[in-house]
């Protein structure tokens, strides 16, 4: 028994040494690894494509950080997404139909899809707060309403009549160079027949980023964010603290929702259309980037960077095993095994997790 209770110990001890620090490392080392089997992994080009396939995970991952923090679950964010997706796309296309100006289409129906965005994460936040539903259950009552709803608007096609506008600026970048005669922020210029085209920084990266630039500010540095971790931490200790904890979800799954709304946006500017299950592919990634990085499934832990981290395990191992060739069952496999040591780590390693933070 003694010998059992050693064992025991001592893995426990391996993972409380170990905490988060492996997600870097592993990332390290898929990096290296890609790197040697698969020439120009570690290119430009080859980055270019990680952040380009980057927006949606980075910004469905954000949103379940805060859930996932106070204790909770969104299970809602990638239907959300691909419903704010078609609804931006049919306001775009409709204002464009009425004679208004392709940029200002643009704007005016970023703003009305913003606003209606936001709806499901007040929902949800109602039954969760007010009502005692289990997280899981209304997130996951979301997913069907959200889903049935773009459904109807799309009827079972894919929005369309979208101005070109939105595709140069989902498909443009940072800044795009065409070498002796012009250069241009965010909006791919047009180019001639045999001219050179330098990208540096895809818009598509750029606007999740810019996101976590300031969440990640709001979640470690504001009352905001200390009332997050007070909430997932022990609830009947920020109810006695003075924290108006059923609010406060209520804004942590609207939140959420205005992430997976810019997420739906961002997907109707890179493929200039609106598609019901646009985030169905990423609600998983998203959940396990945030595993991954270090929060706890138990609340009151995570950090904005640490998910950033756990994407871009994810992002990296994707376009290693694609340039390889590598089918993408395989890539599940792995994301899988990856999900269940970080779960382990979260099970074995809470106080250090805890110290941490």
């Amino acid at each position: 028994m003694g010998n059992i209770t050693t064992r025991k110990n001592g893995l426990q001890k391996f993972f409380l040494q170990l905490g988060y620090r492996w997600a870097i490392i592993f990332l390290f080392l898929e990096i290296i690894l890609f790197s040697i089997i698969s020439p120009g992994f570690f290119s430009f080009n080859g980055i270019q494509v990680i952040l380009i396939n980057s927006p949606f995970i980075l910004l469905l991952s954000l949103a379940e950080t805060f859930v996932i923090i106070t204790g909770g679950i969104d299970l809602s964010v990638g239907f959300v997404m691909g419903f704010t997706s078609v609804v931006s796309a049919k306001l775009i296309a409709a204002f464009v139909g009425l004679g208004m100006n392709d940029l200002l289409s643009i704007i005016v129906g970023i703003v009305i899809t913003l606003v209606i965005g936001i709806i499901p994460g007040f929902v949800n936040g109602i039954l969760i707060a007010r009502l005692k539903v289990p997280p899981f259950i209304a997130t996951f009552s979301m997913i069907g309403i959200t889903h049935g709803i773009s459904e109807l608007l799309i009827k079972g096609t894919y929005a369309k009549g979208l101005p070109a506008l939105a595709g140069r600026i989902g498909n443009g970048s940072l800044i795009n160079i065409v070498p002796g005669k012009t250069v241009s922020f965010f909006i791919s210029p047009t180019i001639q027949r045999g001219d050179q085209l330098i990208e540096i920084l895809p818009t598509v990266f750029v606007i999740p980023f810019i996101f976590i630039l300031i969440f990640a500010f709001i979640l470690k540095s504001t009352k905001f964010g200390q009332h997050t971790y007070a909430i997932g931490g022990n609830v009947d200790a920020a109810i006695r603290a003075g924290i108006d904890v059923k609010t406060h979800i209520i804004k942590i799954y609207m939140l959420s929702s205005f992430f997976a709304t810019v997420a739906g946006i961002m997907y109707v500017f890179r493929y200039v259309t609106g598609k019901a299950d646009a985030g169905a592919m990423f609600l998983l990634e998203g959940i396990i980037a945030v595993i991954i990085g270090g929060a706890s499934l138990y609340g009151g832990i995570g950090s904005v960077w640490k998910t950033l981290i756990g994407c871009f395990i994810i992002l990296v191992m994707e376009n290693g095993l694609r340039m390889l060739g590598v089918p993408t069952f395989y890539k599940l496999i792995v994301v899988g095994i990856i999900l269940i040591f970080a779960v382990l780590i979260d099970q074995l390693s809470p106080e250090l997790i805890h110290k941490e933070e």
